[in-house]
């Protein structure tokens, strides 16, 4: 019993930086307001991110600041109780910084910046809830680099490319079900430092005066963790048991492939599709090494049988006036957790996101971007692991500002 709690413990910690429920889609304000569809409308420097051959059509160098305060919260109903649960998660913060320079309006050559965090939270439910033995508190944070240079082939097409070193943290908290002499539950904690290396590519074909298309991969990137550090708050008698000391692993964060297109009906109205092909399946086992084995603490290798999903993203703007541009967008996400894998780190379902945005010039140089998203999760299910069984209910509200500097 001792072996498969932390064995789904040790397993959790791979959930929070790749589940559909916290993937951080905040990449860009104006893209966020149209539902983060935009990989071939090319209107500021969060290009990088969303395109990087995209950043060869750029007409100005440009240099932005974002971030968007997460709002989440989860309830969860014990099946066949009254026990209720809910998180008392801080807000998250997820930020970007983007650049992007030319040296003159006639060199095929541009280059970008970007600094973004699409991976990160903290989730902490609160004291002395039924599944504390599963998960007590998650915090998760991962920040990408991603210098990148496109090329412009012709008045139609432009390539680009960007390395991408990703750095991170993590920290994890459980109860184990073993009671000291006051009645407290023993503790695990698991908290190291990772890193990966990857890269993000794309294909900007500017069609007509109309129409554009996009072709973007994005790679798979392996978050390695070398000398992470487990500890264990456990009885005297136990501690032989649960030796705290060091452990290795292996996070992969997944591929992703979009396909988009734009179209400009006039000088007013812009619509945008993205649709993104996500490599979830990578997630079929997750594993742990510790420099130190027991009886009770061995290397694990445990099944998650995630699977590939897809993405629709679609996304509405409207030019006001020459100061002032609205958004709006839509976008359906399908769960790469299947039947039996929920767990209170990944209350993860089919979603819609709604969302919202608008732009306003503010003099010759700068500009605000602003967006908000709404979405709401439900799923009910039964963990094969834990068997912890209920349904989880979640909103989440995400309001976003950036700052744009144009030169």
């Amino acid at each position: 019993m001792m072996k498969l709690l932390l064995t789904i413990f040790l397993v959790s910690l791979c959930f929070i930086s790749n589940s559909q429920g916290y993937q951080v889609n905040f990449q860009g304000q104006k893209q966020q307001g149209m539902a983060s569809a935009g990989s071939a409308l090319p209107q500021d420097a969060s290009s990088v991110f969303f395109n990087p051959g995209a950043i060869g059509f750029l007409e100005k160098s440009s240099l932005s600041i974002a971030v968007t305060p997460t709002f989440a919260n989860t309830l969860f109903e014990e099946s066949g109780t009254n026990n209720t649960a809910r998180t008392e998660s801080p807000v998250g913060t997820p930020f970007s910084v983007y650049g992007n320079f030319k040296r003159s309006e006639k060199s095929k050559f541009a280059y970008g910046i970007g600094i973004y965090t699409p991976f990160g939270s903290t989730i902490q439910w609160e004291a002395g809830w039924e599944g504390r033995y599963a998960m007590k508190r998650l915090e998760l944070s991962a920040i990408f680099f991603q210098p990148t240079i496109s090329y412009k082939i012709s008045k139609k097409i432009a390539v680009g490319a960007g390395f991408v070193y990703t750095t991170g943290k993590v920290n994890l908290q459980k109860n184990i079900p073993i009671q000291d002499a006051s009645g407290q539950d023993a503790l695990a904690e698991l908290s190291g430092s990772a890193k990966g290396f990857g890269f993000n590519s794309g294909i900007y074909f500017n069609a007509t005066s109309k129409w554009s298309l996009a072709l973007t991969y994005r790679s798979r990137v392996n978050m390695e963790v070398n000398d992470g550090t487990a500890t264990f708050t456990v009885p005297e008698s136990l501690q032989s048991n649960f030796p705290s000391g060091k452990f290795s692993s292996s996070l992969p964060l997944p591929q992703v492939l979009t396909i988009a297109t734009a179209y400009k009906c006039n000088e007013k109205w812009i619509f945008a599709l993205d649709i993104n092909a996500i490599g979830w399946k990578a997630y079929d086992t997750l594993g742990f090494d510790y420099a130190q084995n027991t009886a009770s603490l061995v290397d694990t290798r445990s099944a998650r049988m995630y699977k590939n999903t897809l993405a629709f993203r679609t996304g509405v703007q409207f030019q006001l006036n020459k100061i002032i541009s609205l958004r709006a967008g839509i976008a359906f996400g399908m769960s790469p957790v299947q039947s039996g894998y929920v767990t209170p780190e990944t209350p993860d379902a089919n979603r819609l996101n709604y969302t919202t945005g608008f732009s306003a010039k503010i003099g010759p140089h700068f500009s605000l971007d602003a967006s908000v998203l709404f979405t709401h999760i439900e799923r009910t299910d039964t963990n094969l692991e834990t068997n912890l069984s209920g349904k989880f209910t979640t909103n989440v509200l995400a309001p976003g500002l950036a700052i744009i500097y144009q030169f």
